[in-house]
């Protein structure tokens, strides 16, 4: 299940609880998204993996739908943050820059208001 959490008006944040479906992503993230893509002309994203086994959790339809909405939105992106505390999920969301324009980083759970200010073009990393 996945829910939006409310932030600024530049980004879109959710959290991923239990398992993730692709209902999940076609009725909350896919209109969020494209909701943003028409406010801001580009994509500012944050999720959240609060699920006991994030690597797991996530169907692999879900991981479909979100690689297609990725390929539609391509030269959208402009930030995108997965926070987990699986090194797994980090370095492929790290790796994730080399393949599709946009800045990509993962982050530890504990590094919740540092990537939120990252997403939202409050702080530069290094």
């Amino acid at each position: 299940m996945i829910h939006q959490i409310d932030t600024t008006d530049n980004i879109v944040a959710f959290r991923a609880l239990a398992e993730v479906t692709n209902e999940d992503f076609l009725s909350v993230v896919i209109p969020a998204v494209e909701h943003l893509v028409k406010q801001t002309n580009e994509i500012n994203f944050l999720l959240v993996l609060d699920t006991d086994n994030d690597a797991q959790s996530f169907s692999s339809g879900a991981w479909l739908q979100e690689a297609l909405l990725g390929l539609k939105h391509l030269g959208k992106w402009n930030r995108a943050a997965i926070i987990s505390d699986s090194e797994e999920i980090i370095s492929f969301t790290n790796g994730f820059s080399y393949v599709v324009p946009g800045e990509f980083h993962g982050f530890k759970k504990e590094n919740f208001n540092k990537a939120l200010n990252w997403v939202e073009g409050n702080i530069n990393i290094s």
